[in-house]
């Protein structure tokens, strides 16, 4: 997935407890006095304050799934993932129809890199409750993700209707807009972004990626406008500095370009694309030794890739020795030659797959869950991983 941000967990709490207010029932999370002095401490950004007591809360009422919650959700932001997750999935037991827990289970699961168990949570969220959004943009993000776009583009819709004219809907519009320009319908993908940033103006994302529809309008102006005001909203987005320097050059604005083709070459030194338009700018302005300085990077930027490609060519051939090995029975053999494989090709989740695959056959429980967990993070769409996860977490010794 290209540049999607996290969904807000703290701000979707403080969201839910202020509807709670207005429409009981909306989330199902009565406020006592202690609760509710917990959220004005984190609306207030009082974070440890807020923690302290919310571990005060449980400590007297470990039954308390609404505190749970909160503190397993502040927890997650912190980078806390066992403590996280451990609050959140005793919520999730104490209360295991009540969607925000769910919901807030399958954020920290996808923090900590187990998509699986993300999806089966937010599908769970969805199922009691079709009316929480959130739930319903996070789950549309993990199909999305997982290349799954018709089943994603059914709950992002569903958010979209739910949230109405908020703020909170321009993030669903922005995952609906990849959507459709994967499709090859830009028009649509113009016009959810377009009420994207009028919904939230300072969303830089949805500026650039509005730019590059606009763009493949044929709207130059409209284009060279958004990516403009993404850069102002994001300097340091590689990506917003190369496509506004790119478009700059593109109209014939060279010295306007140079800047911003520097900036994207300095924040992503291996940047082919910016690379490649510095180089040209470099050279259509006149600047022969910086674009000759530029050349050079650029062809080593593609000399490291050639080699990259040679290291991979060498895996593959190791990984198939491993695989002719596994057919004659020789598993350690195999496994020795996976993980001489995977040494040269760490990309390659194929290779990863056979060394994780060939470490549990062998009894290596730890080691090969953990190759496996960094398969399918790696492609949440390989389903045999998926597969063979869920099969080694239920047969491992505990």
């Amino acid at each position: 997935m290209n540049r999607t941000r996290p969904s807000p967990t703290i701000i979707t709490l403080l969201i839910c407890a202020l509807l709670a207010t207005v429409a009981p029932g909306f989330c199902q999370a009565p406020q006592t006095a202690s609760r509710q002095r917990a959220w004005d401490l984190l609306a207030a950004g009082r974070r440890a304050e807020a923690v302290r007591l919310l571990q005060e809360i449980i400590g007297a009422d470990p039954r308390d799934a609404e505190a749970r919650v909160m503190l397993g959700s502040v927890l997650m932001e912190q980078g806390e993932g066992a403590e996280s997750l451990a609050q959140l999935r005793e919520a999730v037991r104490l209360r295991p129809d009540w969607a925000p827990a769910q919901n807030a289970l399958g954020e920290a699961l996808r923090t900590f890199d187990d998509p699986i168990g993300a999806r089966r949570a937010f599908e769970t969220a969805v199922a009691c409750d079709p009316q929480l959004a959130q739930a319903q943009v996070n789950l549309g993000l993990v199909l999305l993700e997982s290349g799954e776009s018709s089943s994603a583009a059914l709950h992002l819709d569903r958010a979209v209707q739910l949230l109405g004219k908020t703020p909170e809907a321009a993030y669903p519009r922005y995952l609906r807009a990849k959507i459709y320009t994967e499709q090859a319908q830009i028009k649509q993908a113009a016009a959810q972004l377009e009420q994207a940033v009028a919904l939230q103006p300072d969303f830089a994302e949805a500026w650039s990626d509005l730019g590059s529809a606009r763009k493949s309008l044929l709207d130059d102006a409209g284009a060279l406008a958004a990516f403009e005001k993404a850069v102002r909203l994001a300097p340091s987005d590689a990506v917003a500095q190369t496509r506004l320097g790119s478009e700059l050059l593109s109209q014939g604005r060279t010295q306007e370009a140079l800047p911003h083709l520097e900036e994207a070459a300095r924040l992503d030194p291996d940047n082919q694309s910016a690379l490649y338009n510095l180089h040209r700018a470099l050279v259509l302005g006149g600047y022969a030794q910086e674009a000759e300085a530029v050349k050079e990077k650029l062809h080593d930027v593609l000399r490291r890739q050639d080699q990259a490609d040679q290291s991979a060519v060498a895996g593959i051939q190791l990984n198939n020795q491993g695989a002719a090995l596994e057919k004659t029975g020789d598993l350690r053999g195999a496994l020795e030659k996976y993980r001489a494989a995977l040494e040269r090709y760490p990309e390659h989740v194929g290779i990863r797959l056979n060394f994780a695959i060939a470490l549990l056959r062998l009894g290596e429980w730890k080691q090969g869950i953990a190759e496996l967990r960094e398969v399918v993070r790696r492609d949440p769409k390989n389903l045999p991983a998926q597969k063979a996860l869920q099969e080694a977490l239920a047969q491992a010794p505990r």
